[in-house]
C-alpha cells in the first residue's frame, strides 16, 4: 500500500472516530515527519531490524547548563586546558570557533644540539589569524618571528632566543623551513611535513650560556600557546558567500552561524546536508542570526552583541559536546524535523515561535508545582571563560533569593556553565534567564496527541487547558525536550513554566560588577590593564574610540592604547597604531581614554598596556573588537506607509525620507502590537532617498499581524519606527 493511501485511511479513520482530528495533518511540519516514519524506511515486522534510531531520539532539545543533566552531558575541554599542548602518540584533532586561546597537540618535540624544536597542530581546518603568543603564562611579542627579550632577560638573555612561526591551515601548506633545515638530514622533519589544511605553530628555542640559562628559561623548556581568530563560517545572510566555496566565508562569533556550521560543514560536527538541514528553513535561521547580532545596551554606555560564541573541542568528544556548549551560549533550542531540517530558536521570546495546546491535544500529564527540599536552588552562579584572566573559568556575580535561603536555613547553590561565553555581561544575561526559570518551579511532562504536533516543534507553548490543567490555563510553557512516544499518544514533552519577564534586562540593575582580575605583574613588574568598555564615538564626520579601563591606583603608569584594522584583505590584519595618554586621570575607579581619529566603518581590534617611567611596557590586555561607526545620525522617518495582507504574506509600501544619509529600511513584524519583541526581516531593503519602495514579508501564519518600517543610514543607525497598523494574513 502506498504512503498516500495509508495516510488517507489514517485521516478517514480519525475523522470517523473522534472529533480530535487535526487540520494540520498535511501541514509543512506534520507531513515531513510522517514521510520519515512511514516512508521508504518504514517499520518492518520479521527478520529485518527496525532502524528508526532518529525517531527514538529527541525531536527538540534545549541547551543544558544547570543540574545533573548538565553534569552527565559530554563537555568540551576546560578553557584552562588550552594553555598546554596535548602530548600523546596519536592525538585527536581539534576544531575552534570565535576567538580563544589554544595550544593544540604536539607533532614534534625534539632537541638537537643547543636547540629545541617544537611543532604543534592547532585546528584541523583553516583559520583567520594569530593574535597573541604566550610562552608559559608570559605574553610575548615578535619582531621578524623572533621573541622580543623581556625586561628581565627572559627568552633572550645571552645567546638565548626563541623563534615562532605559524600556518593558517591552507589547503596546501608550506613546511617550516628552519625546522626542515635542521632535522631533514635525520629524516625527522622534511619538506613533506606540510600539514595541509591544518593550522599549526612552530617554535625553535636556543639555549643560553650555562650562567644565563636559568634567567632566560626560568620555567624550563618554553611551552607555546596562542590566541587566535579561528574558523571561517558561512554567513547565509550575505549573498556574496557561497556554501560550496569556503574561500568566500568570513570569521564570526555569531552563535547561530556557528551552530549551522557545526551541523553541516564542520568536519568534526554532524555532517548534515545543508540543502536539507538549513535551506528549507533559511528565513528562520536568518532571524536567529540577526537576534544574536542585536546590540544590547551596557550600563557604562555603548553596546555589545547579544549572543557570541568562542571555544574549542577535540574529536575525542562526539559532536553533541560542542553543540551543547554552542546552544548554552545563546540559550538555544534546536528542533530536528522529520525531513532533515533543523530549526534553531535562541533566547528571546517571540509570539511567532509560540504554539497552542488545548485540552483536546493532551492525553496525559505529570506536573510538579514545587520542588523537593533537596532539589531547591536559592543561589545561581554563572560561570564563563574570562579572557582578562588569560582564559580561565571565572564566576560572575550570582543571583540569589534571600527569603528562600532563610526558609531553607542555608544557601543551596548551583552553577550554570556557559563555557563558550567570553563576555561577563552575556554570562549574566544567560544566568538571569536560567535563574528566572528556576524560580518558577513549575515543571513536568505532558503527553501530546498527533493533533498537537506543531507545538512539539515550537520552543514555547501556550496552554488553553481549563479542564485538564486549570492552574496552568493561559500560561506559557517552555518546551525543553520532546520525543516521539507513540505508545503515549504521540509525543512526550518536558516543560517548564516560562517567566513573563524573562527578556527584561535593566543594565544598571542586572549587569552586576565586572569580575575582578588579579594583578599579575609581567617581567617588568607592571600590571596588565583590564578593559571595562570599548565603543566608537562620532565627531564632526570622524570617529574616535572611547576606551575605559580599571584604575590601577598607580599614577606612575601611562596608559597606551593601540588599534589595528582587523582585515585589510584576505583576512590579514593591518599594522598596530599606538597612542599614549600621559595626562589620563582616574575618576570613580576608572580611566577614560579617547583616541585620535581612526579609520571609519572598519572592524578594529583594540588593546591597552601600561608604560612605566623607565619606558618598559606591561603585557597588552585582551583584544577587544569594535566597528568604527562613521555616521551616528539616524535618517528621517519613512512616510506614506501602506500594507496589504494576503495568503501567508503582507506587502508593505513606503516612501523613503529625503535624508542624504538614508541607505535603506528594515522591516519588522509581530503577532502583537509591540515593536520591542518584533521579528526583523533580513536583510534590509536598500534604496535611494525620497524614492518609493516596497517589500513582501512572507512565511506568516494566519491571523492578525502588525508591521513596522525603520529607516537606517549606511552605518546601520536606525530612525524611529513607523507602524503599518494591523492587517490580516489568510
Amino acid at each position: 500500500m502506498s504512503l498516500h493511501h495509508r495516510m488517507m485511511l489514517h485521516r478517514y479513520g480519525l475523522g470517523a472516530s473522534t472529533s480530535l482530528y487535526s487540520t494540520v495533518l498535511f501541514d509543512p511540519i506534520f507531513t515531513p515527519l510522517f514521510t520519515a516514519v512511514f516512508g521508504a524506511a518504514g517499520i518492518t515486522i520479521g527478520a529485518t531490524t527496525i532502524t528508526f534510531a532518529s525517531i527514538a531520539s529527541a525531536i527538540a532539545v534545549t541547551a543544558l547548563s544547570i543540574g545533573i543533566q548538565m553534569l552527565m552531558a559530554p563537555k568540551p575541554p576546560k578553557a584552562e586546558d588550552g594553555k598546554s599542548p596535548l602530548t600523546q602518540p596519536i592525538p585527536y584533532r581539534i576544531y575552534a570557533v570565535g576567538r580563544t586561546r589554544l595550544a593544540g597537540a604536539r607533532m614534534l618535540w625534539e632537541a638537537v644540539g643547543a636547540e629545541l624544536f617544537s611543532v604543534q597542530a592547532l585546528t584541523g581546518h583553516r583559520i583567520k589569524s594569530f593574535n597573541r603568543f604566550f610562552l608559559h603564562d608570559d605574553e610575548v611579542t615578535l619582531s621578524g618571528g623572533r621573541v622580543n627579550t623581556m625586561a628581565n632577560g627572559r627568552y633572550g638573555k645571552g645567546a638565548a632566543h626563541v623563534d615562532i612561526d605559524g600556518r593558517l591551515g591552507l589547503p596546501t601548506e608550506t613546511a617550516y623551513a628552519k625546522v626542515v633545515a635542521s632535522l631533514a638530514g635525520q629524516d625527522i622533519w622534511t619538506n613533506a611535513h606540510r600539514g595541509d589544511g591544518q593550522s599549526s605553530v612552530s617554535m625553535v628555542a636556543h639555549n643560553a650560556n650555562s650562567k644565563d640559562q636559568q634567567s632566560a628559561f626560568p620555567y624550563g623548556p618554553p611551552t607555546l600557546s596562542v590566541e587566535g581568530d579561528w574558523a571561517y563560517i558561512w554567513d547565509f545572510r550575505d549573498p556574496a558567500q557561497s556554501p560550496t566555496n569556503p574561500s568566500t566565508w568570513t570569521w564570526t562569533r555569531n552563535c547561530a552561524l556557528i551552530i549551522a556550521w557545526h551541523l553541516c560543514f564542520n568536519e568534526f560536527g554532524f555532517g548534515l546536508d545543508y540543502r536539507k538541514a538549513i535551506l528549507p528553513v533559511l528565513d528562520l535561521w536568518k532571524e536567529e542570526a540577526d537576534i544574536c547580532d542585536e546590540l544590547v545596551a551596557l550600563n557604562g554606555g555603548g553596546t555589545e552583541r547579544r549572543y557570541e560564541c568562542n571555544g574549542w573541542d577535540t574529536a575525542e568528544n562526539g559532536p553533541k559536546s560542542g553543540l551543547n556548549a554552542m546552544l548554552s551560549a545563546c540559550d538555544g533550542h534546536l528542533v530536528s524535523r522529520g525531513d532533515g531540517a533543523r530549526i534553531l530558536t535562541v533566547g528571546k521570546f517571540r509570539e511567532s515561535r509560540c504554539a497552542t495546546l488545548t485540552d483536546s491535544d493532551i492525553v496525559g500529564h505529570q506536573i510538579q508545582y514545587d520542588v523537593l527540599p533537596e532539589d531547591e536552588i536559592n543561589r545561581l552562579i554563572p560561570k564563563f571563560t574570562y579572557p582578562a584572566t588569560d582564559y580561565t573559568t571565572t564566576d560572575t556575580d550570582y543571583f540569589e533569593d534571600g527569603a528562600a535561603q532563610l526558609d531553607a536555613g542555608r544557601v543551596l547553590a548551583e552553577e550554570a556553565n556557559y563555557q563558550w561565553v567570553h563576555q561577563w555581561r552575556q554570562a549574566r544575561r544567560l544566568g538571569k534567564r536560567d535563574w528566572l526559570r528556576l524560580r518558577q518551579k513549575i515543571k513536568g511532562s505532558i503527553d501530546v496527541r498527533l493533533s498537537g504536533l506543531n507545538a512539539v516543534y515550537s520552543r514555547w507553548v501556550r496552554l488553553e487547558t481549563p479542564n485538564r490543567l486549570p492552574r496552568l490555563n493561559g500560561k506559557v510553557m517552555e518546551n525543553r525536550r520532546s520525543v516521539l512516544a507513540l505508545t503515549k499518544g504521540g509525543f512526550t514533552m518536558d516543560i517548564i513554566q516560562n517567566p513573563d519577564n524573562i527578556d527584561l534586562w535593566t543594565p544598571s540593575i542586572d549587569e552586576g560588577r565586572q569580575p575582578p582580575v588579579p594583578e599579575v605583574p609581567n617581567a617588568a613588574g607592571i600590571v596588565t590593564p583590564v578593559i571595562n568598555l570599548v565603543q566608537s564615538q562620532a565627531s564632526g564626520g570622524t570617529v574616535y574610540i572611547r576606551v575605559i579601563i580599571i584604575d590601577p591606583a598607580d599614577a606612575s603608569l601611562t596608559p597606551v592604547v593601540r588599534y589595528r584594522v582587523a582585515d585589510i584583505g584576505s583576512g590579514t590584519p593591518g599594522a598596530w597604531v599606538e597612542q599614549e595618554f600621559a595626562d589620563a586621570a582616574a575618576s570613580g575607579g576608572y580611566i577614560n581614554l579617547n583616541t585620535n581619529t581612526v579609520p571609519v566603518d572598519k572592524t578594529l581590534q583594540i588593546e591597552v598596556a601600561f608604560k612605566g617611567s623607565d619606558g618598559s611596557y606591561s603585557n597588552w590586555s585582551t583584544t577587544e573588537s569594535v566597528v568604527s561607526t562613521a555616521d551616528p545620525t539616524p535618517p528621517g522617518i519613512v512616510t506614506s506607509v501602506t500594507k496589504t495582507g494576503g495568503a501567508g504574506q503582507v506587502t508593505v509600501n513606503w516612501v523613503a525620507p529625503n535624508s542624504a544619509n538614508y541607505a535603506g529600511a528594515r522591516l519588522y513584524w509581530n503577532s502583537v502590537n509591540t515593536f520591542s519583541t518584533a521579528t526583523a526581516v533580513s536583510p534590509p531593503k536598500y534604496g535611494a532617498p525620497g524614492a518609493a519602495d516596497s517589500r513582501v514579508i512572507t512565511s506568516l501564519t494566519a491571523g492578525t499581524k502588525y508591521a513596522w518600517v525603520v529607516a537606517i543610514n549606511g552605518s546601520g543607525v536606525a530612525a524611529t519606527e513607523v507602524a503599518t497598523g494591523s492587517f490580516v494574513v489568510t
